[in-house]
Parts: C-alpha cells; sequence; structure tokens
C-alpha cells in the first residue's frame, strides 16, 4: 500500500494572459463582441511530477512568478490543472489566501464558526475548540469586533489558530507566517512542529529560506513554472541560495 498522501503527476497549468492594454469594461466588451481581443499563452507550470509522503514536511521555494502559490492552489484543489493529475488522500486545511473564507463583516466570533463549517468541521466541534482558538490566536479583546476592522496580522493569527485546531490530515502554508511579529511566528512553528510529530503532513511557502530548513524535511525549487530541483531540505535551499 502505497505511503503517499498527495501524487502530484505532470501537472501544467494554463491560462489566458491579455497581449494588450483594455482600460475599461465598454472597450473590453466591444472587443469581445468583435471578436478583437488577443490573448497568449502563459505556463504558469509545466510538466510537475513528485509525491508527498504521509507525515512528510515540505517547503516551497521559488522567486516571485516562479508557481508557488498556483501549486498550492491546485493541491488544495481550489483550482484545477490544465494537464495531468493530483491525487489527495486526506483532508486538507489551506491558508492560500489571507482572510479566505472569511466574511469581513463579521465578528471574529461568528467566523470562527464560518470558518470551521469551509473546513468540514461541525457547529459541535468547533464549540468544543473555540476557546482554545481564541486562546491562541491572542484576540480575546476583540472577539466581538467584525474582522474587517483587524489587521493583517490579527487575521492571520485567527485563520491559523483556527486551522489547527483540529491537526487535518494536510496543512497547506502560504506565506502565512510571514504577517504578524516574531513571537507569534515562533508560536507558530511550535504548532506546526506539533502537527507533523501527529503524522500530519504540511506543505510551507516563505521566502524566509531559514524557515524552510527548520520547519521542513524537504523541498521544491520552482522557477518560471518549472521544477529545478527536488530532496532534502538543506541540499535543495543550498542550492537554491547559490543560484
Amino acid at each position: 500500500m502505497s505511503k503517499n498522501i498527495i501524487e502530484i503527476n505532470n501537472i501544467s497549468m494554463m491560462f489566458n494572459r491579455s497581449k494588450e492594454q483594455v482600460d475599461n469594461l465598454k472597450e473590453y466588451l466591444i472587443r469581445l463582441s468583435k471578436r478583437n481581443l488577443f490573448f497568449e499563452e502563459f505556463w504558469a507550470l509545466k510538466n510537475i511530477s513528485f509525491n508527498i509522503e504521509k507525515g512528510e514536511s515540505i517547503g516551497i521555494v521559488g522567486l516571485n512568478g516562479s508557481g508557488k502559490s498556483t501549486l498550492l492552489k491546485i493541491i488544495a484543489q481550489v483550482m484545477k490543472p490544465t494537464n495531468g493529475e493530483v491525487k489527495v488522500y486526506g483532508s486538507v486545511a489551506p491558508l492560500i489566501e489571507l482572510g479566505a473564507g472569511f466574511d469581513m463583516d463579521l465578528s471574529a466570533r461568528e467566523n470562527v464558526f464560518l470558518n470551521g463549517a469551509v473546513l468540514g468541521h461541525s457547529r459541535l466541534e468547533m464549540r468544543k475548540k473555540f476557546d482554545s482558538i481564541i486562546d491562541f490566536a491572542e484576540l480575546w479583546d476583540f472577539v466581538d469586533v467584525p474582522i474587517k476592522n483587524f489587521s493583517s496580522g490579527m487575521i492571520a493569527r485567527l485563520g491559523f489558530a483556527i486551522a489547527t485546531a483540529n491537526s487535518p490530515d494536510i496543512l497547506i502554508l502560504d506565506e502565512i507566517l510571514g504577517v504578524g511579529d516574531f513571537k507569534f511566528q515562533k508560536k507558530c512553528e511550535s504548532r506546526i512542529r506539533e502537527i507533523t510529530e501527529n503524522d500530519a503532513t504540511v506543505i510551507f511557502v516563505s521566502h524566509s529560506i531559514e524557515q524552510v530548513m527548520e520547519l521542513c524535511k524537504k523541498a521544491v525549487w520552482l522557477n518560471k513554472g518549472q521544477m529545478v530541483m527536488y530532496g532534502e531540505v538543506n541540499e535543495v535551499c543550498q542550492q537554491y541560495n547559490n543560484s
């Protein structure tokens, strides 16, 4: 029986990118009706293949525009690849975009239950975890404040606390530790280690190579949508730093 919890088989992702500037919606619709819009193919990912075993912690590194976030969205099944296939065997808690799954007009209290439902947890489960979520996020003073009034760091703390309250099979983190203060980042890193010790899988994107090396066992290096290297984290990060 395979140990793999994620299997990524030759995936590619193509977007249509406009070749010309269209300044407003009216002009866009006119050009569209006359079939006078021109696009070029942009391949965000090309022929990516690797497997992730249960309990592994994987870092994804690369410059802006290398395809890291697109890859995460495909693994989280938010996006479907143009070509290829991704197989995921387990529950996924994705923290890909700050505020995703939240209603900005609702309070932190209300968003705990809303975001919990998005992640597939019952209201009873979230009620049991509520105090520990707000404790971890350090938001008791703001629990009934609409989160549209929160800083990006406060939203990140709440999202991370909810996503990790019930240990998922797969936790996906996209630059989430880049928001907030140093103390909370260390708190999150400790929680991530607890999760991996409980045999969960973590996929982590960060521009901080130090964080990737500290939290991950393996790493994937992407460049302009192509996989340059996949292997042990120290070896991949050293090659990336030297590139």
